[in-house]
């Protein structure tokens, strides 16, 4: 599997990093049962959920 990065799916980061549940939920992010999550890439979830993507793909323990 390709690295996950800021424009990895949401998708893509849970099966490759299911862990990463807990820090979405740390940032209000419902993204584990929400059906945009198949075709939503990280930096757009942060958009959409006014989280500056520096302080969520750290919290994720991955790079832009």
């Amino acid at each position: 599997m390709a690295d996950i990065t800021a424009d990895s799916t949401i998708y893509d980061l849970l099966k490759a990093k299911p862990e990463a549940t807990e820090a979405l939920f740390k940032f209000g992010m419902g993204c584990v049962g929400c059906a945009i999550a198949r075709g939503e890439t990280i930096r757009e979830a942060a958009e959409a959920h006014g989280i500056p993507l520096s302080e969520l793909l750290s919290a994720l323990g991955i790079k832009e």
